[in-house]
């Protein structure tokens, strides 16, 4: 029986592991620019370390041009915020002309970028609190299930099958921008932290200076969306960023990760973005702007360019 196919664009956790729980109903294929996770992915399979340390490594293809996956009508866009118009351009070359496209990635903007250069009717919209880390190139450790929310129309359908299939919970939600936002709001509080005092999430917990900047980021955070509109999808923002930091207490942050090795974060995607909308709502961000250019400053010390 032919099995379905599915190209996943991008090489890091969240790719890794969207790939290796795909690996069983689909002929998976990442789509990616990184040499040594594309070699790992190659010679021996995308490696999945599950709760209790048990593994399991998944045949995959590779491709690393947009010219070995032509054709492809069904694609996750995985790539950090600051990867995504080199996606998009990638994406333009090898996606169907009825092909669809879905964002699953964190920040604002992503979501724009592709319809720019796809148009709307192939880029599909979600959020997800799926958490991955990456290990090595390749393999990669379950962070924990979360559902996918998304936004629905008729282009989508055959990929929330394929992803009900593999395991994933499909949650259909016309607002997605309110969950996005919501997302948002808890990676405002957490990630920058975890980055510059490099600890798993729960350990900004440990101190009530640290924990009083977190509940500011995310309360700063859900005032430039109250000021555009947008309905989050809980009432009180710094309960809920803290509910998550304890809830994930040990998972290093996708921003922390990055900084470890040595690779751009989504700084300007998160607090960034927030700074961003905040002067076109007309609210101050001060939190996010002080968080955004530490972490842009750490990124650089770390890489030996800061001036």
């Amino acid at each position: 029986m032919k099995r379905e196919k599915i190209l996943i664009v991008g090489t890091g956790a969240m790719a890794s592991l969207f790939a290796a729980r795909l690996a069983g109903v689909a002929e998976v294929t990442l789509l990616g620019m990184w040499e040594e996770g594309l070699d790992a992915l190659e010679t021996q399979g995308v490696r999945l370390v599950e709760t209790g340390e048990t593994e399991e490594s998944f045949a995959v293809r590779v491709a690393r041009s947009p010219e070995a996956c032509t054709g492809a009508k069904m694609a996750i866009v995985l790539v950090k915020a600051w990867q995504t118009r080199r996606a998009a351009d990638q994406l333009a070359d090898c996606l169907h002309p009825r092909g669809i496209a879905l964002t699953l990635q964190n920040g604002l903007g992503n979501q724009e970028i592709l319809e720019g250069a796809l148009g709307v009717e192939r880029v599909g919209f979600g959020v997800t609190t799926t958490g991955a880390t990456i290990l090595d190139p390749g393999r990669v450790r379950s962070g924990g299930k979360g559902p996918i929310h998304f936004k629905p129309q008729p282009s989508m359908n055959p990929l929330v099958e394929l992803l009900t299939k593999a395991g994933f919970e499909m949650d259909p939600v016309e607002d997605v921008q309110g969950l996005l936002w919501g997302k948002l709001v808890i990676n405002a509080g957490i990630n920058p932290l975890t980055a510059l005092l490099e600890v798993p999430n729960g350990a900004l917990l440990a101190s009530s200076s640290i924990m009083e900047v977190m509940v500011s980021a995310a309360e700063e955070t859900a005032s430039v969306a109250a000021a555009l509109g947008v309905k989050l999808p809980f009432a009180d923002p710094g309960a809920q960023v803290m509910d998550v930091a304890r809830s994930t207490g040990e998972n290093i942050s996708s921003m922390l990760q990055d900084i470890h090795r040595g690779a751009p974060t989504e700084i300007d995607a998160i607090s960034g973005a927030i700074v961003r909308e905040g002067e076109r709502a007309g609210i101050a961000t001060p939190i996010n702007w002080t968080l955004w250019h530490l972490v842009q400053g750490k990124v650089m010390l770390k890489q030996g360019r800061d001036r």
